[in-house]
């Protein structure tokens, strides 16, 4: 099963690191037919999502918070 990255974003953990996120998305569906999103630091790192702000990384336990989208003018 491959996996198309379909975004990135940064998020912070609680002492103010920085942390580059990619999202996944798998090329075969969930069992019920939604597509199955994965999170990865860049370092290849897994990431769990928590909610749409917070997330978590799996091996560690340490929380993430996404940094909101920087405003266009």
């Amino acid at each position: 099963m491959a996996a198309v990255l379909v975004g990135q974003f940064h998020a912070r953990d609680a002492e103010g690191r920085v942390y580059s996120v990619h999202e996944f998305q798998d090329s075969t569906p969930g069992t019920d037919g939604q597509p199955v999103i994965t999170y990865k630091l860049a370092i290849g790192d897994r990431v769990k999502k928590i909610s749409d702000t917070e997330f978590e990384l799996v091996q560690s336990g340490i929380a993430l918070v996404r940094e909101p989208e920087p405003a266009h003018s």
